[in-house]
């Protein structure tokens, strides 16, 4: 891929989907008591760790991949970024996981997701540094390993490329907020029903914007991916994504 390709195709995103106003969050600033920010803080760091290693590796093969990497992040950061008001406290957006996780792996998408996270706290008050650990284990844990293995799993069962991708990145994001709606109703179970009743609550809101966007990405994932097997094949290849029998 060329730099001048990289960076039209980098602008054109960011002009189509920056987002106008910054006022929504993921989970926001304050929102879950302590005990639940640093329990979640504390388990995404295996996956932080697990995921420096593995962009070391990748990088260290080929260095030409910075580049990719950078876009994949940057895809990331600007999906992410868009909100519709959902829940209080939270909202719902595209996540940008699955593409990232698809060409580098879902710890390597750990890293940049919380990455991508901790820009948006700190430049666009969207999430929180206190909601770290919590917003970067649903969308950048739990979300890029769903997208990992549904990519994985309709590859190896012969599918086509472009449903491969479109799957992975859809259910990837579906997952991202199946696991916000865990969080929440762990920190706030109902009063009438606990745990059970309050995430069915929180699910059943989320579902409601969350779902179409959910389809939105895919679609959105299979044309940047198409764009990659376009301008980028070598890049692919050198990832082993592309094989000679792929079916697009």
């Amino acid at each position: 891929m060329s730099k001048k390709y990289q960076l039209g195709l980098g602008l054109v995103l960011m002009i189509l989907l920056m987002p106008q106003a910054a006022f929504a969050m993921h989970i926001m600033e304050g929102f879950l008591p302590p005990v639940w920010c640093i329990s979640w803080g504390v388990l995404v760091i295996p996956f932080l760790v697990m995921g420096v290693f593995s962009i070391q590796k990748t990088v260290k093969q080929n260095p030409k991949l910075k580049m990719l990497l950078a876009m994949a992040g940057a895809f990331a950061f600007v999906l992410s970024a868009l909100k519709i008001p959902s829940v209080t406290g939270s909202c719902s957006h595209p996540t940008g996981v699955g593409l990232g996780a698809i060409l580098f792996g879902p710890t390597a998408m750990s890293v940049l997701g919380i990455i991508v996270l901790l820009f948006q706290a700190l430049l666009l008050a969207h999430g929180g540094l206190t909601t770290l650990g919590a917003n970067t284990f649903s969308m950048a844990v739990v979300g890029p390993l769903v997208s990992f293995g549904v990519y994985k799993l309709v590859k190896r069962m012969k599918g086509p490329q472009w449903l491969a991708v479109f799957l992975a990145a859809a259910l990837g994001d579906l997952l991202t907020y199946v696991t916000t709606s865990v969080q929440l109703a762990l920190a706030f179970p109902a009063e009438t029903g606990g745990f059970a009743a309050s995430l069915v609550k929180f699910m059943g809101i989320f579902a409601v914007t969350q779902i179409p966007l959910a389809i939105s990405e895919g679609l959105l994932t299979v044309l940047i991916f198409n764009a990659l097997l376009a301008y980028s094949s070598n890049e692919l290849k050198d990832l082993r994504i592309l094989s000679e029998e792929v079916r697009i």
